[in-house]
């Protein structure tokens, strides 16, 4: 079925009165007007990509090389004065030493080269190499012996052997690292742990694995959510997954050394109150300011990496420099607290604070006369419902509106200028999906966020997260709280 738009008739012009023509003139125009807007709406939509909107590099195509919304430092490129590197370095104490003799006749004279004459140069090499892998097996039995008066002793078996054949804590942490945290598929990371170390396991064998070690980190990402709770600065982020074919959401909550992720089929204030962060919590939240962050009471803090990429889009779709000197205000503020910080400050002195607020006052003021409020045409007087605004609109009353929490980065420091915190840590579960496709059931996105979420935040504190996933099988959970 076709969706063509139908043509407009032509009417008979000479059959109508002037009356009638004026009025047709004028409707024409109308049409003309809205044709016009709806163009430039569709071109601007075209234009938009990572760098002035908040779609992903990953849409952007292989034309458009993305672009950083960080300015150009003066610093060359490479790796800075001070920069410790990581330069392949010799260890003190080999595993191997191998001596190379020299020939045993010497190629001048083809006399024998005496072993008294031979020394050990203080020169050597060495190569760091894997050795070869491959699984071992530990068979356990007990012993059985019966006391003089008829009484049948048998040890026990160590905790956790308790099957004929069953595969040990350091083959399942393989397996969980290699699917929840480097996000290979199943099928793949199978495949890894035959080609590595000749292990053969089974696609069920691997969901097990998983299934045990979400269900024995449990209490430590409860940990983490009641610590998370008791935050002064926490960033907050949601996204999109698809479980079964159907929509669910992704919700994290970060900070410098935690990572906290729940699911949900909704994505608003329901599912956050199911979560349990944001209604215990009284410290600043972080987040790109959708509505439903708004109904809990405590303070709140704007992503400006969201404002400077809007900015971005308004100041090449319209040429108005209001909005290129409101990025250049911001990033300028930015590198300001940044230096501030650098010198012990918890703020921007009050007189710095005062400049960077009134400076955007003004500029919001300008981009209001350049932009003014939408009204109804009158035909369209009968129509119910918002009539839609212009993106710079729209930008420059939330900018107006939410002016404390645009700013609140200069005025304490310990709010960041950015949420990339918690778009970090949400976009590694993006990737799982793009790389594995959806997931096939609500369990497999819980166990997958309880496993990340304690993952993340060892890696967060610079914690080997291998070895952690082995304790966990034994039993042994470490604790994913940093040390004080």
């Amino acid at each position: 079925m076709s969706n063509k738009t139908p043509e407009l008739p032509v009417p008979d012009l000479k059959s109508m009165t002037h009356e009638q023509k004026d009025a047709f003139i004028i409707e024409l125009v109308a049409m003309v007007n809205t044709l016009l807007k709806r163009v430039d709406e569709l071109e601007a939509r075209l234009g938009k990509d990572s760098h002035n909107s908040s779609k992903p590099p990953s849409s952007d195509g292989l034309r458009r090389k993305p672009k950083s919304l960080r300015e150009r430092g003066k610093a060359k490129a490479g790796g800075q004065p001070g920069h410790k590197g990581n330069t392949l370095k010799r260890v003190e104490q080999p595993d191997h030493v191998e001596i190379h003799s020299v020939a045993p006749l010497c190629d001048a004279c083809g006399q024998p080269i005496a072993r008294e004459d031979v020394s050990v140069l203080a020169e050597s090499r060495q190569v760091i190499d894997l050795p070869p892998i491959r699984f071992e097996v530990t068979e356990h039995r007990v012993e059985r012996a019966q006391c003089g008066c008829g009484k049948v002793h048998r040890a026990a078996f160590p905790a956790g052997v308790s099957q004929a054949a069953q595969y040990g804590s350091q083959i399942k942490a393989a397996v969980v690292y290699l699917t929840q945290y480097q996000q290979l598929p199943v099928d793949r990371t199978t495949q890894a742990l035959a080609d590595l170390f000749g292990v053969r396991l089974s696609t069920g064998t691997v969901q097990n694995c998983i299934n045990e070690a979400a269900f024995a980190l449990k209490p430590a990402v409860a940990q983490i959510r009641q610590a998370l709770q008791e935050a002064t600065v926490a960033h907050f982020d949601e996204s999109g997954v698809h479980v079964a074919g159907k929509l669910h959401w992704l919700h994290s909550v970060s900070t410098a050394m935690l990572s906290w992720l729940g699911a949900h089929q909704k994505r608003g204030k329901e599912a956050m109150d199911s979560h349990g962060i944001l209604p215990a919590f009284t410290g600043v939240a972080v987040h790109d300011g959708w509505a439903p962050y708004a109904h809990y009471e405590c303070e709140h803090a704007l992503c400006n990496a969201h404002h400077l990429r809007e900015l971005i889009f308004i100041s090449e779709t319209t040429q108005q420099p209001w909005a290129a000197k409101l990025i250049e205000l911001l990033r300028q503020a930015c590198g300001e607290v940044g230096r501030s910080i650098d010198q012990g400050a918890q703020s921007l002195p009050k007189q710095r604070q005062s400049y960077y607020r009134q400076r955007s006052s003004k500029l919001i003021a300008e981009g209001r006369r350049l932009n003014p409020q939408q009204q109804r045409a009158p035909s369209q007087a009968k129509q119910r419902g918002k009539i839609k605004q212009s993106p710079a609109f729209n930008l420059l009353a939330r900018l107006e509106r939410h002016a404390d929490q645009v700013w609140r980065f200069i005025a304490d420091h310990r709010v960041p200028f950015t949420n990339n915190l918690a778009e970090r840590d949400i976009r590694m579960p993006k990737l799982k999906q793009k790389v594995s496709g959806c997931f096939r059931s609500q369990n497999g996105l819980d166990a997958f966020c309880t496993i990340r979420s304690y993952l993340a935040t060892l890696r967060k504190q610079s914690r080997p997260l291998f070895e952690a996933l082995a304790h966990a099988f034994t039993g042994n959970v470490l604790s994913p709280m940093p040390a004080e």
